[in-house]
């Protein structure tokens, strides 16, 4: 479910299916018939489970501080199709977006793709036809098998891996694993956060088979934390970057930080441009992401923690930010992602639970969730019931979690 996106696909006539099909060749066949723009791309290839979207916010800062273009693909929407393709941080407007569309009917890609497949496609031509100098693809579900794993890039990322979409990637992080390491191409250099051991082999497997180097957080490079300021440092270069100052809040937007700033030293490399730390600075203090700690209003926190492993992240951050405090979720999920493992991490630091149902048909009834929780005082209320913008008077901190799904209807209905 994209929003909007049937209005361009309506427009054009332009047919595509909404299902959820794994696999390269209808990808393939379609670029094949736009005349092969991604490869005049420089790209650089995210996939992992948690902290893409934050890995690419700092790298597109880091570059962009550094004179050049960036083009953004990322999912889901922060309010409809048009924020999932970026250049220099400006959505794409509507006559490209229709230009876009107009090109891939000119190709015959009707009813060829599915609808991610066609966004992938009219993300990769839009950042052809305004020739952007480095592209940053996140993968949608998984890597290998992934629409945007059609691209050589210069360096690929995997922040992290952790169960997630185990009914289309399988149920153990060995399979999981295999699908984010499809990423990793011959001879390109793969960045990697902390893995567990069990995904770590296979990623090492796969780059040791592709003859790819492979930069791993806290053994090529690390991070440290001393008084709010960042301390990067990488021995294989022989570099330390002191006086990072960062926005977004948390030990592991640290951790992403630094992934960033690793993969930015191979684009540099490849498109042979000069290194300045002052620029990496600027790029990390000016890195934002909506729906990642955000504060929305006074004491309300959007933030999408939708799996244990972000979820584990998120109460990190706010026993760091707001220790010995007790917050009020309010929560809606996705069926297909393991509620009860998120809500019993969260249940460390909530003082009460508001399950609220959202327009999206993988999403689970807020009833249910009820059903799931105990031990932390629970309600259930329609969204349109929270007084959102009424401040929290004795009420203290509330946030809005479980899916960005949510976090994008909630921007609208705020009208943000």
């Amino acid at each position: 479910m994209i929003p909007k996106f049937d209005v361009y696909k309506e427009r054009w006539q332009l047919k595509s299916d909404d299902m959820i099909k794994p696999g390269l060749d209808s990808m393939k066949q379609a670029l094949k018939l736009l005349g092969h723009p991604e490869q005049h791309l420089a790209v650089v290839h995210l996939a992992g489970t948690n902290g893409k979207g934050s890995t690419l916010t700092f790298l597109e800062q880091v570059t962009r501080a550094h004179g050049l273009s960036v083009g953004k693909f990322m999912s889901p929407c922060i309010v409809d199709v048009h924020d999932q393709i970026q250049v220099n941080g400006e959505p794409i407007m509507k006559q490209e977006l229709d230009y876009v569309f107009q090109q891939m009917v000119e190709a015959n890609l009707s009813s060829l793709l599915t609808d991610f497949e066609l966004l992938t496609c009219a993300a990769i031509l839009h950042f052809n036809n305004t020739q952007v100098d480095v592209v940053l693809l996140e993968a949608g579900m998984g890597g290998r098998e992934d629409s945007t794993n059609v691209v050589t890039p210069i360096v690929s990322i995997i922040p992290s891996i952790a169960l997630e979409h185990t009914n289309f990637l399988g149920d153990t992080l060995t399979s999981i694993a295999g699908h984010k390491a499809g990423i990793i191409k011959n001879g390109k250099p793969v960045v990697t956060g902390v893995l567990q051991e069990e995904a770590c082999k296979v990623v090492k497997h796969e780059a040791f088979t592709k003859k790819a180097p492979l930069l791993m957080l806290g053994d090529i490079f690390e991070v440290k934390e001393k008084e709010g300021e960042t301390i990067y440092s990488n021995d294989e270069m022989g570099i330390v970057i002191d006086g990072l100052y960062r926005q977004l809040q948390g030990p592991h937007q640290g951790q992403n930080m630094a992934l960033a700033i690793t993969s930015f030293f191979e684009v540099a490399e490849a498109l042979r441009i000069p290194i300045d730390f002052d620029a990496i600075r600027l790029g990390v203090r000016r890195a934002k992401v909506p729906g990642r700690f955000e504060e929305i209003l006074p004491n309300l926190y959007f933030d999408g923690a939708h799996n244990p492993a972000s979820a584990e992240m998120l109460v990190q951050t706010i026993r760091g930010i707001f220790p010995n405090q007790k917050v009020e979720f309010i929560i809606g999920m996705l069926a297909d992602k393991d509620v009860q493992g998120v809500l019993y991490i969260l249940s460390s630091v909530a003082k009460k639970f508001t399950f609220v149902d959202f327009d999206n048909p993988r999403a689970i009834k807020a009833e249910k969730m009820l059903n799931m929780s105990n031990g932390v005082e629970c309600v259930v209320k329609k969204i349109d019931e929270i007084n959102f913008r009424k401040e929290n008077e004795g009420s203290g901190i509330r946030i809005v979690t479980g899916s960005l799904y949510l976090i994008s209807e909630l921007r609208n209905l705020i009208k943000l």
